[in-house]
Formats: C-alpha cells, structure tokens, sequence
C-alpha cells in the first residue's frame, strides 16, 4: 500500500485487539484519545447529534465541522472521518475531490467509504493519491432506505459471497482496513481468516482485530440500542439526578450561593 502515514503503520502492524471509538468533538475526543488506537468521526453524529432516523442527510460541511473539533483533541490516535452519503459514490473524481477536501480542512488521517465492489474503483483513487482509506462492509447505514433494513447481514449463502467478494475488492484496492458490521459471527470469522488487512467489528465476531461502537451507545445515553451494543455506564441517570439537584436548588434559591458569585 505505501501507506506514509506513520500513526496508520502502527495500527496496521498492531498484534493485540485494536480499540477503536466514535467522537463528534474536541471534548469527547480528549477523554477517548489515551485509550483507543483510532478514533472515527462517524456519519452517526446524524441521528447522535442531531435527531435524524439515519445517517443519510448530513453534509460535508458538517463532517469536516467535527472532523476538525476530533482532530484537535487526538495526539495519540488515528482520526478517520466518514465521508457521507453522495460524496463519493457518482464517480471517482467526486470522490477525490471531496476526501482532499476532508484531510486538508480538518487535519485527519484518512477517510472511511462504505461499499465493496460498487466504489473498490474510489478507494484506489484515493490510495494512489496518497489518502488512506478504511472501508466499511456488511451493514451499511447510508443504504438502508427502511428500518427493517436494519438486519444482520450473511445469513444466507449468496449473501456471504457477496460480503466476501466486498472483503476482497476493497482489500485489493488498497484500504488499509475495514469495518465488518452486523454480521454473522461465523461469517466474521471467516472474513477476518481470510483478510489481509485490520478487520473492525461492530456487531461482529470478537475475533476480528478489533472493535469499535459509538461512545454514547457505550455510555448509556439512550434507552434503546442494538444488540451488539454493551453498556459500560448510565450517564442518562448521573445527567437526570444532577439536572434534578440543580432544578430543587434554584427554586430553593440555593443557587447560586455566595461563592458562585462575583
């Protein structure tokens, strides 16, 4: 591949489970930055941040937004931003164009695509232009049209050949990693034997050579989540019990007190 990038040499000859999380800014990104090896500013700040019911209407400009809040707050990680739905699919050039736009305006380290075979042809563009590019296969949220698209992928034979035939395009065309999502446990497997790239699970196989979620979903931020999500904390009840405190001792006009005033 001819990667440049010294960060993405050191993930890419990593031997332990690499970890991987999401941040949408420089806050979250400095909490997460010691302890992951990458961090991903995902198209799901869509539906985290703003409300949306999927990932298909962000911008660019929004991207490259908190791509730069991220990259300011990572010394230590790798920043991948998401290129968004309509950025890269068209043609080539398009997709080029734009990923020049993302690193130069926001400092990260490379992109990530969704697709297989249909953008393999975008991917080693950008390679060959010196982009580094994690792919991303299995489930991919900017297809789904409908919420009951949002189902495990490769449980069925044809299915499986077309996720591998992905594995092996974007491999070929130089990505220097992928994210395999909702897959089959026995497929991920397969896919992480037969990769000679970093696999990243998110709702995988915890033999893949990674894995990655969305640090609000791992925080318990919200009340529902998918399966392959596991909670480490309940940050919603810590907001609910100190928003409570605050309301009772404004009323109470406890607040503010004489030292929390000039």
């Amino acid at each position: 591949m001819g990667i440049k990038n010294n960060k993405i040499k050191i993930f890419c000859k990593q031997k332990r489970p690499l970890v991987c999380l999401t941040a949408y800014n420089k806050h979250m990104a400095t909490i997460v930055d010691p302890f992951c090896d990458l961090v991903l500013v995902g198209d799901s700040l869509a539906m985290v941040l703003y409300g949306e019911t999927n990932t298909n209407n962000i911008s660019l400009q929004t991207m490259i937004r908190h791509g730069k809040s991220v990259a300011r707050g990572c010394s230590k990680s790798i920043v991948i931003v998401d290129m968004p739905k309509g950025t890269y699919e068209a043609s080539e050039k398009l997709a080029l164009k734009n990923a020049k736009k993302i690193l130069k305006e926001t400092g990260c380290d490379g992109v990530k695509l969704e697709g297989g075979v249909k953008i393999s042809h975008c991917i080693k563009l950008l390679v060959k232009n010196k982009i580094p590019v994690m792919a991303h296969i299995g489930l991919m949220p900017q297809q789904v049209k409908h919420p009951k698209d949002y189902r495990v992928k490769g449980r069925f034979l044809e299915e499986q050949e077309l996720i591998i035939s992905d594995l092996k395009a974007v491999e070929k065309a130089g990505a220097f990693s992928v994210v395999i999502e909702a897959v089959t446990e026995k497929l991920a497997n397969k896919l992480t034997k037969l990769s000679k790239i970093k696999t990243i699970g998110i709702g995988a196989s915890k033999k893949c050579d990674g894995q990655i979620l969305v640090t609000e979903d791992l925080l318990g931020f919200f009340s529902k989540n998918a399966k392959f999500v596991k909670k480490y904390a309940d940050i919603n009840s810590y907001i609910s019990k100190a928003v409570k405190k605050f309301k009772s001792d404004v009323i109470k006009r406890k607040f503010p007190s004489k030292k929390n005033i000039y």
